[in-house]
C-alpha cells in the first residue's frame, strides 16, 4: 500500500450510501468485460484475416506476459487486500491472494495497448472502446473493495509495458527476417563471386 492509497481508496470504494446501481454496474464490469473481451479475441482468431490473426496472437502473448510478470511480482512482494486490513467495504467474494498488481488491470491494459499498437485508422473506435473498458475494469476492482488504487495503477503499467515489449520484439524479429530475405540474393552473389575468385 502506498501513501496515496487510503485517500483514493476511500473516494472510490463503494460504501453503504453508494447507489445500488453503481455497485451492480461495477460487478458486471468486473465479471463480464474480461469474458466478453476473451470471446471477441477468439472470434477474431477464428474468423479474421491473416493480419488480424497475427495481431490477436501478439495480443494474447502480451496478456500472457503481463500475467506472468504480475505473478512474479505477487510472489516476490505479497501485499494484502483492503479487506484483509479491515479497510472499506468488500462487495464481491474474493480470496486472500496477493493484491499487487491487479491481474484484471494487467490483462485489460495489455489488451488495450496491443490493440493500439496494431491499430489502423478503421479500428480506432475499437481501440477507444478497449481503453474505456480497461479503465472501467480498473475502477470496478477498487469500487468493489478488492484492490487498492496502486494495485490497478501497477496493473495498468505492467499490462502496457508487456504489450510494448512483445510488439517491439515482434517488430524487430519481422524486420530482421525481411532484411535477411532482401539481402539473401545479394549474399548468394557475393558468395559465388568469392568462390569463383579462388
Amino acid at each position: 500500500m502506498f501513501f496515496f492509497d487510503p485517500l483514493l481508496y476511500a473516494l472510490v470504494n463503494a460504501d453503504a450510501q453508494t447507489p445500488w446501481l453503481s455497485i451492480q454496474a461495477a460487478r458486471l464490469l468486473s465479471a463480464w468485460l474480461p469474458q466478453l473481451s476473451g470471446i471477441l479475441v477468439v472470434l477474431a482468431l477464428l474468423r479474421g484475416s491473416p493480419a488480424l490473426r497475427r495481431s490477436m496472437l501478439l495480443l494474447l502473448l502480451s496478456m500472457a506476459t503481463a500475467w506472468l510478470i504480475a505473478r512474479l511480482i505477487r510472489w516476490g512482494f505479497p501485499t494484502p487486500r483492503p479487506f484483509q486490513l479491515n479497510l472499506g467495504m468488500q462487495w464481491i467474494a474474493h480470496g486472500g491472494r496477493a493484491s499487487f498488481p491487479s491481474q484484471h488491470a494487467c490483462g485489460a491494459f495489455a489488451l488495450a495497448m496491443s490493440l493500439s499498437l496494431g491499430s489502423t485508422r478503421r479500428s480506432r473506435p475499437l481501440v477507444l472502446l478497449a481503453w474505456a473498458a480497461a479503465v472501467a475494469i480498473a475502477w470496478s476492482r477498487v469500487h468493489l473493495g478488492v484492490h487498492f488504487p496502486s494495485d490497478v495503477m501497477a496493473g495498468a503499467l505492467v499490462g502496457c509495458a508487456s504489450a510494448m515489449l512483445v510488439w517491439n520484439l515482434a517488430w524487430r524479429l519481422r524486420r530482421g527476417r525481411h532484411l535477411r530475405l532482401r539481402l539473401a540474393p545479394r549474399l548468394r552473389q557475393l558468395r559465388f563471386a568469392w568462390l569463383g575468385s579462388r
